[in-house]
Order: structure tokens, then sequence, then C-alpha cells
């Protein structure tokens, strides 16, 4: 059920549309360097309305330059390396890097070999903890990148489940419809959160809810991180994601006849 229901992406993006004005009210940025990394099998593209949004909030937004995201493959590690090494000379600040999925991964390992010149970490449905399975293109991984699963807490910045020592934000969505929910969630520490937003895997580069966590996140003070605080009441964002949550789920009922509802997948835990 739930991967019929990334069809929402689609949906997810027509909401951001509908929003848009709405995302100029959010905290302005103070301009320093933002490096978003794209997920599997995904390229700069995907992260177009992401970054056009950052560069909005007055943030050096950019992405990785690097093609389509195959995984670790040949230089990869060290190609991000001197990206990150790049960024941080030609501002002369600390970077601050998003990755969707696999490339929230990168964002982290990054951020352990490199503090010196990491701000912050955002995640955006990254399955960093958990078994490198519980996700739908752990196969697609090891076709695309010529490495076996298991292998992964073999690269750069080693164990994936260890935090990075910078503040760090895991955003998920328990109707993520390609990683298990649980795998992407940051145990809460003194640089460490997980902040939970409704949606599909898929939609999470343009979801608007995640749009005004990157917003609320990227605008802290350098050095002084504080846990995030969802809006007490509903506001024209959350409203426009339940009326696209409302027509994904007629559009997945009229496609399932005779399926009333669906057990969940995984134990649910008690919301943040």
């Amino acid at each position: 059920m739930l991967t019929l229901m990334e069809a929402r992406a689609v949906a997810e993006m027509a909401a951001l549309s509908v929003v848009r004005r709405t995302l100029g009210a959010m905290p302005e940025g103070d301009g320093h360097p933002v490096l978003v990394l794209p997920g599997l099998m995904s390229s700069d593209w995907s992260s177009r309305a992401m970054r056009r949004f950052l560069g909005a909030r007055g943030y050096a937004a950019y992405g990785w330059g690097l093609g389509t995201n195959r995984g670790p493959r040949g230089t990869l590690e060290t190609d991000l390396a001197a990206l990150l090494n790049a960024l941080a000379d030609r501002h002369g600040r600390k970077v601050s890097l998003i990755g969707t999925s696999l490339g929230g991964i990168y964002a982290r390992q990054l951020a352990k070999a490199f503090p010196h010149l990491t701000r912050s970490v955002i995640t955006l449905g990254s399955p960093f903890a958990g078994s490198p399975r519980a996700t739908r293109a752990w196969r697609v991984y090891e076709w695309a990148s010529g490495h076996g699963i298991d292998a992964c807490d073999r690269h750069m910045g080693g164990r994936l489940a260890t935090p990075p020592p910078v503040p760090t934000t895991a955003i998920y969505s328990r109707t993520d419809g390609i990683c298990a929910w649980q795998c992407c969630v940051e145990q809460n520490g003194p640089l460490s959160e997980s902040v939970e937003v409704r949606g599909s895997h898929l939609g999470l580069t343009h979801n608007p809810q995640v749009f005004r966590v990157l917003a609320d996140r990227l605008a802290q003070a350098e050095g002084r991180f504080r846990p995030y605080r969802a809006p007490e009441a509903p506001g024209p964002v959350s409203r426009a994601l339940a009326a696209v949550r409302a027509a994904a789920g007629r559009a997945v009922a009229s496609a399932r006849p005779g399926v009333a509802q669906a057990k969940p997948a995984y134990a649910t835990r008690r919301r943040r």
C-alpha cells in the first residue's frame, strides 16, 4: 500500500505550487553555503525546487554536479571531499549538508570525516540505522554501485548509525513507501534530533513541510543548536498537504477496490 502511495509525489509537487507564496514568510538565511546531495539514481535535477527555495531565502545553494548518483563508485568519496573543501574555501565558512535518501548518508559520512568544514547535516528519508535491507532499493543499490549492501559501514566516515559530531536533523515520514521509517530516525541528543513530516519518499525534495523544517534548521546561529518545534496551529502548508493526502488516499482506494485498509508494516511509535 505504501509503495502505491509513492504516486503522491506528483500531488506534493502541485501542493508546493499552491503554497509557494507562503514560503516567503519563512526564516531568512545568513548566506552560508549549502550543498544538496541527491538520492540513489537521482541527479541535481531532483533538488532544483529545493535549491531555488534555499537561494530565495538567502543561502548559497549548490548541487553536487556529479551526474546521476549510482552509489560510492570509483572516486566518488574523494570527489565529495574535494567538493566540500572547495565550497568551504570559496565562502570562508562551514557548509551545511542536505541529502535525500542515499545522499543523506553521504552527508552524514562527510560530516564525520570533515567536522571542521561542516556546519550542520539534514537528511531526508535516509536509512542510516537498522538493517540495510529495510529499503525497497537495496538491490538497485547493489546493481548500480557494484558494492554489497552489507559493506555499507566500510566506507568513508565509518559506521552509518553513528551520528555526526555537528547539529544533525533526520527528517522522516511514517508513510515512506521506499525506506522503513524506523531506519531513518536519529536518536535525540545534544546535537541530534528527528522531525516527522507527512508525505512520500520520492516527494521529500519538494514537500512544503520539509521546506519549512529546512528554513528553520538552517537559520540557527552557528554553534547554537536547539530542537525543532513544529507550529502549534496548522498553516496553509499543512492544509494544502492534508488535501493532497486525501486525494492520494482516494486514488489508491480506487486503484485497489475492496481494500478498506492495510495494516502497517512496522510497529508505530509516538509522534515526536
